[in-house]
C-alpha cells in the first residue's frame, strides 16, 4: 500500500517518515512544494520504498493525481490549506489525516463529514499530539466516567540541552502556526457554551512533575476544545480549555510581541502601502539564518496532558491523564516525536482495520484508545495517570 506524505520535507513531516519507514511496510512518496528538499529527504533513505515528488496543494486537481491508488494522505502542509487537500483526498478516493484546524478550520472540515461518509473513507482530523493524544487521554479517563464534567489539555516541556537565553523564536514546529495562536483570541468552552478569551491569557501554575517542574500554561487557540466540547456533551461538559506553556522565555518573548502590535493580524498602512504586522514579522523570522545543528543527542521531556473531572458511581471524581514524552534516541529525535509519530500510528491502524470509523472525525470518536497507547509506548511515549 502507498501512503503520501505532503509536507514530507518539513520538521514534522520528517519524524513521520522516520516512522512509516522504521514501523510499516507502505509505500511513500515524500510530497513538497520544495521538490530538491522532498529529492533530498527521500533520497537519504536509499530505500525503494520512499520516493519523491513535487505537490502544490492548492492545484486540487495535480494533488488528486498524486494521490491517485493511494490509501491515504498524512497532511503536515500548513492547517489553512486542510480543505484542499481533504478536496483532492475525495477525488482520488483515499484516507486522510492531518495534526490540527487550529479551531475555526477544524470546523469547517467537519462540515465535510458526508462526503467522506458517501464514499466509505475516512478523514481523522487533529491527529498528532495537541490535538489528537491530548484528545485520547481524555477519552482515556471520560470512558471510565459516569458523567464528564470539566476537560482540561495541557502542554509543557524542557530542553536540558538549551542555553538559558538562546535567543531568536526558534521552533521546531510551525513559527506561522504558533504567532497565530498568540495572536488569535483563544477559544474556551465555559458553562457550557463556547466563549472567546485574550491569546495567552490565563496563565495559572501547574506542576508537570521532575523533570517538567510547575510550569505556567496559557490560553491559545487549539482544535480540541472544537470538538471535545461537542464529543462529550452527552455526558455533561460544561467545561473545556486548551493551555500551552512553551519552553523557556519563548512565551514572554510571543506577549512582548503582541502587547507592541508586531504579531498583529490588523492591516496597518507603511510608506502609502498596506500590510500586515504579523506578515512583516514571518519574513524576517524566515530570513534569519539558521542555528548551527546541535550536535548532542535530544535531552527533552515533555508532558501532554489531559485533566478530566466528572462522576463515577456518585462520587466526584479527577484524574491527570499525562503522556511522558523523552524522544527517540536511535532516531536521533527529541520530543516533538509526540507530534510526528501519531499521523503515522494513526494510517497504520485504520490499515489493519483497528480504526473503523468512516466520515470526518476527531481521534476521539473513532481511535480505540488501548492500541493506541500500546503503540505510543513502542516508541517510547508512555501514559501516566495521577488521580487528584
Amino acid at each position: 500500500m502507498k501512503v503520501v506524505l505532503l509536507g514530507g520535507a518539513g520538521a514534522m513531516g520528517a519524524i513521520t517518515l522516520k516512522d512509516l519507514v522504521e514501523t510499516s511496510d507502505f509505500e511513500v512518496v515524500v510530497a513538497d512544494y520544495n521538490r530538491e528538499a522532498a529529492e533530498a529527504v527521500a533520497a537519504s533513505y536509499a530505500s525503494a520504498r520512499v520516493t519523491a515528488a513535487h505537490a502544490d496543494v492548492r492545484d486540487r486537481e495535480a494533488t488528486a493525481k498524486l494521490l491517485g491508488g493511494s490509501f491515504a494522505v498524512i497532511n503536515s502542509v500548513q492547517y489553512q490549506l486542510n480543505l484542499e487537500v481533504m478536496e483532492a483526498a475525495l477525488m482520488a478516493r483515499c484516507h486522510y489525516t492531518d495534526l490540527g484546524g487550529l479551531f475555526h478550520m477544524t470546523n469547517r472540515q467537519l462540515e465535510m463529514h458526508a462526503q467522506f461518509l458517501e464514499h466509505d473513507l475516512l478523514a481523522l482530523i487533529g491527529m498528532g499530539a495537541a490535538p489528537g493524544t491530548t484528545n485520547l487521554l481524555a477519552r482515556m479517563a471520560a470512558d471510565e466516567m459516569d458523567e464528564v464534567h470539566e476537560i482540561h489539555c495541557q502542554v509543557a516541556g524542557i530542553d536540558l540541552n538549551a542555553a538559558e537565553a538562546d535567543g531568536g523564536l526558534a521552533s521546531s514546529y510551525s513559527i506561522q502556526t504558533i504567532l497565530e495562536e498568540a495572536s488569535k483570541p483563544a477559544a474556551v468552552f465555559t458553562g457550557g457554551k463556547m466563549t472567546f478569551v485574550e491569546p495567552m491569557s490565563g496563565e495559572y501554575p501547574v506542576d508537570f512533575g521532575a523533570p517538567v517542574g510547575v510550569q505556567s500554561p496559557a490560553f491559545t487557540i487549539h482544535s480540541e476544545v472544537a470538538t471535545l466540547s461537542t464529543s462529550y456533551a452527552p455526558k455533561g461538559l460544561k467545561e473545556c480549555t486548551f493551555a500551552i506553556a512553551f519552553h523557556g522565555d519563548f512565551t514572554s518573548k510571543l506577549r512582548f510581541l503582541r502587547e507592541i502590535g508586531i504579531n498583529s493580524l490588523e492591516p496597518v498602512a507603511v510608506r502609502g502601502q498596506t500590510v500586515v504586522p504579523q506578515d512583516v514579522l514571518l519574513a524576517v523570522l524566515n530570513r534569519q539564518p539558521k542555528p548551527a545543528p546541535d550536535t548532542r543527542p535530544p535531552n527533552q521531556v515533555e508532558v501532554v496532558r489531559s485533566l478530566v473531572r466528572g462522576m463515577k458511581d456518585g462520587k466526584k471524581v479527577g484524574v491527570n491523564m499525562d503522556l511522558y514524552v523523552t524522544g527517540i534516541p536511535e532516531w536521533g529525535m527529541g520530543s516533538d516525536v509526540d507530534t510526528g509519530c501519531p499521523p503515522s500510528v494513526g494510517i497504520q491502524m485504520l490499515a489493519r482495520g483497528e480504526i473503523t470509523g468512516r466520515g470526518v472525525l476527531p481521534p476521539e470518536l473513532c481511535v480505540p484508545v488501548e492500541p493506541y497507547f500500546q503503540e505510543m509506548a513502542k516508541r517510547k511515549m508512555v501514559v501516566r495517570r495521577i488521580d487528584e
